[in-house]
């Protein structure tokens, strides 16, 4: 059966700036657009959480410039990287502005966005799979299921200064049945456990933590709340964590596991649902 071809794809014309989502690190999980821009742009102005493996797809002679934010350590201040992709998109390059993720979900692309409409330079958006979801897949975790929870909030653990949000209700975050997921949480999390617990989440709440999600150095620790910041002390930035009861679900689909060993609960909510229908 021959190989089907690639849809078209839109032209990357000179002096435009593609905000592309890399997704969470493994280069399988790009979108095809994206894919698509990285063999057509001039310059890649990348975040450091962007896997080498997506970078090495880029055409041969596009000029990498890292502009990669982490924390504690130097690193370009945001105005700075969009007077980059300006100045860059006026010269006549395709610029190709690539996030981890998606750039819209935690990112800072809106700010990017909105400078460069302030600069009058043409732009196109490239949505990308977040952590939060594909992350969660990887580890087999679904973000929604009819027996956990039927809503699910995505949280960022810190500001641009290292400090957790202010004004989120806790009250609210912290009721039965919701799904947490919190971004960049890792060196708070003991803080982000005693302000749910305070707020009347119950300590024993299952909780995931994933570590480099969907690369081959992705770790997961299966904890509850009130252990969570002990249990995963060792693990590495970036990690996004999972908090509720939707967790204890991995414990049935934790496809990665399986394929190394581990043996699967069909029924790890315990509940019979061998009789339902399909």
């Amino acid at each position: 059966m021959p190989h089907s071809p690639l849809p078209p794809m839109p032209a990357f014309e000179a002096g435009w700036v593609w905000l592309a989502g890399a997704g969470p690190g493994d280069p399988g999980l790009l979108t095809l657009l994206a894919h698509h821009a990285l063999g057509e742009a001039d310059c890649i102005v990348h975040d450091a959480l962007v896997d080498d493996g997506v970078l090495k797809l880029a055409r041969p002679g596009a000029e990498l410039i890292h502009a990669g934010k982490r924390g504690g350590r130097p690193s370009p201040g945001q105005p700075d990287i969009s007077r980059r992709l300006i100045e860059l998109a006026r010269s006549g390059k395709r610029v190709l502005r690539l996030k981890g993720g998606d750039p819209f979900v935690f990112g800072r692309g809106g700010e990017e966005a909105l400078a460069l409409v302030a600069a009058g330079v043409p732009f196109r958006v490239v949505p990308g799979v977040t952590a939060g979801i594909g992350g969660l897949s990887m580890a087999g975790i679904p973000a929604t299921d009819r027996h956990t929870n039927h809503a699910i909030t995505f949280i960022t653990g810190r500001l641009a200064g290292g400090d957790i949000p202010d004004g989120l209700d806790w009250t609210a975050l912290a009721a039965p049945g919701h799904a947490l997921v919190i971004y960049m949480a890792l060196a708070r999390l003991a803080s982000i456990a005693d302000r749910l617990i305070a707020a009347g989440l119950a300590s024993d709440t299952p909780v995931a933590v994933i570590s480099r999600a969907t690369t081959r150095h992705q770790k997961v620790i299966e904890t509850t709340l009130a252990h969570a910041a002990v249990d995963s002390r060792d693990l590495e930035a970036p990690a996004i964590v999972a908090i509720g009861a939707f967790v204890r679900l991995r414990a049935g689909l934790d496809w990665m596991g399986a394929m190394e060993g581990r043996i699967l609960d069909a029924d790890p909510l315990g509940t019979d649902t061998s009789r339902e229908a399909v």
